[in-house]
C-alpha cells in the first residue's frame, strides 16, 4: 500500500504547504496531491492557488515525494500546453510528476465560468481526445491529429518525458472505464464501490480497468496517544461528515488500510481532518505506514 497525502491548496500559505510536504516526505508518504478548481467547491469565497504552479513549487522544495493533482480538469486546458507543462515538471522534478486528469464533475464551475463543453457526455469525448494528443506528443514521433475539439498538424514534440509520466483517471461509469482501460496507469475508485458492492460486482468493474492499478481517496481522523476520541470524532464529522471519515488510532487505521490492500487497493490518497498537521503525519508514518510496509 502506497500512501499519498491529499492536501487542497486552499486556506494555506505556500510556505505552510512546503512545511507539510516536507513533513509528509519524512513520514514515509510516497506522494502528495492537491485539487484543481477555479474556485474551491462549496467554499467559493476561500483563497486558492493554481494546481500546476503549486506542484512546481513543491517539487522544488522536496526531494522524494511524487506530485500531482486529484485531478486536473481537462476542460480548463489546451492539451498541447498541458503536454508541455507536464514534461517540464517531469524534468524539473526528476520524474516525480504524475498526471491525474478528469472530465470535470463540478457543474457550478462550468456554469459560472462558461467552460466548454458544458455537457458531461461531450466532456468525456474531449478528454479522450486530450489523452490521445498527450500520448501522441510524448512519443517524440511526428504526430497529426484531427478531432472534434483538438487539432495537431505535423508536430514533433521535444523534449519527451524522462521515462513515462503516469496517468491517473478516476470514476466508475462505462465511458470513464473505457478511458481507464485504454490510457490509465492508475484508476482512482470511489470507496463506496468497495463498501457497497457485493459478490463479484467489484471484480467485474475491476476487470474493465485493464492493467491500471487501483487507488482510492479516504478522509481520515487520526487519534494520537492520549487523544480525545470523542472530540476528534466530532470535529471530523462536522468538517467531513458527508465523506464518511475513517476515525481511529494508528493501530486501528493500520488494520483498516490493510483491509483495503486485501481488496486490491495499491494506493490511498489520505485527506486528514486536521489538514495535514506535521505531528499527525509523523505519527501516521510511524504507526501506519511503517508497519504496513514491513508487513
Amino acid at each position: 500500500m502506497q500512501f499519498h497525502l491529499f492536501l487542497p491548496q486552499m486556506r494555506l500559505s505556500l510556505d505552510r504547504m512546503v512545511e507539510i510536504a516536507r513533513a509528509a516526505e519524512w513520514a514515509g508518504f510516497t506522494g502528495m496531491v492537491g485539487m484543481d478548481h477555479l474556485v474551491p467547491p462549496l467554499a467559493e469565497d476561500q483563497p486558492m492557488y493554481d494546481a500546476m504552479i503549486t506542484n512546481t513549487w513543491l517539487a522544488a522544495q522536496t526531494a522524494r515525494i511524487r506530485l500531482g493533482s486529484l485531478v486536473l480538469c481537462d476542460a480548463m486546458r489546451n492539451p498541447v500546453v498541458l503536454a508541455r507543462e507536464a514534461v517540464t515538471l517531469d524534468h524539473a522534478s526528476g520524474g516525480r510528476f504524475e498526471l491525474g486528469i478528469g472530465w470535470g464533475s463540478y457543474q457550478n464551475e462550468f456554469d459560472a465560468f462558461a467552460l466548454e463543453p458544458a455537457r458531461g457526455r461531450d466532456r468525456v469525448v474531449r478528454l479522450r481526445e486530450t489523452l490521445q494528443v498527450l500520448k501522441g506528443l510524448w512519443s517524440g514521433e511526428p504526430f497529426d491529429f484531427e478531432g472534434q475539439y483538438h487539432r495537431v498538424a505535423g508536430v514533433t514534440f521535444a523534449p519527451t518525458p524522462l521515462s513515462q509520466i503516469p496517468i491517473l483517471i478516476g470514476g466508475g461509469g462505462p465511458k470513464t472505464m473505457e478511458l481507464v482501460r485504454e490510457f490509465a496507469d492508475w484508476w482512482n475508485l470511489d470507496v463506496r464501490y468497495l463498501d457497497s458492492y457485493e459478490g463479484d460486482a467489484f471484480e467485474e468493474l475491476r476487470s474493465r480497468a485493464g492493467s491500471a492499478r487501483v487507488s482510492v481517496q479516504e478522509v481520515a481522523a487520526f487519534i494520537p496517544a492520549g487523544g480525545d476520541r470523542e472530540a476528534i470524532t466530532d470535529m471530523a464529522m462536522r468538517r467531513f461528515g458527508h465523506s464518511r471519515p475513517v476515525v481511529g488510532t494508528g493501530e486501528e487505521l493500520a488494520a483498516h488500510f490493510a483491509s483495503r490492500a486485501s481488496q486490491g487497493v495499491e494506493r490511498t490518497y489520505v485527506w486528514f481532518t486536521d489538514f495535514g498537521n506535521p505531528d499527525t503525519l509523523a505519527a501516521f508514518g510511524e504507526q501506519v505506514i511503517a508497519p504496513l510496509a514491513s508487513a
